[in-house]
């Protein structure tokens, strides 16, 4: 073995393979893609889930449940998680707990649910409250504020085209 040979030959970046440029290239002709049969015609790639004729993963795959990609994300709150991340007399709105990082994630909507003690006078704002979360911050001389969700699309829609029979009727 000869030292200055180990590396001989080997480059970093190799040179792409130009293809199509005449036979003494030896890539010309047929361009590396055979005499005829599959994929040697221009656009001939199959899709990227095909499986060289086997039956796809994605079919062999058992497909069960419903899954309803239109409902809302409800994330939970514990009565004990937000005693722990507030002061008593604070007022606990959705910004501050995503902010304290409390309520994690993406949603749509925050549900306070009853589980731990609250020892604090807080106003707490969320979409939803549990009958168990509710007796608490009562107890506690605490405030609970319902905040109205998202109006939905389909509402917003009407309300267009009623303000626009509206005006058509006054024109």
């Amino acid at each position: 073995m000869i030292l200055n040979e180990v590396h001989r030959g080997i480059q970093k970046n190799r040179k792409r393979k130009r293809i199509g440029r005449g036979p003494g290239s030896g890539h010309g002709k047929t361009s590396g893609r055979g005499h005829n049969g599959a994929n040697s015609r221009a656009g001939s790639s199959p899709h990227a889930m095909f499986s060289g004729g086997t039956t796809p993963m994605w079919q062999r795959i058992p497909k069960r449940g419903f899954n309803n990609k239109w409902a809302k994300t409800v994330v939970v709150v514990n009565l004990g998680e937000i005693d722990a991340a507030f002061d008593a007399g604070a007022e606990v709105t959705i910004e501050a707990l995503v902010a304290k990082n409390v309520a994690k994630g993406r949603f749509d909507e925050l549900k306070v649910l009853g589980d731990g003690e609250l020892t604090k006078k807080l106003k707490i704002n969320a979409h939803r409250f549990s009958k168990s979360a509710a007796e608490k911050i009562q107890q506690a001389g605490g405030e609970m504020v319902v905040v109205p969700g998202p109006i939905p699309v389909i509402v917003k829609q009407r309300e267009k085209r009623a303000a626009k029979k509206a005006a058509a009727a006054k024109a």
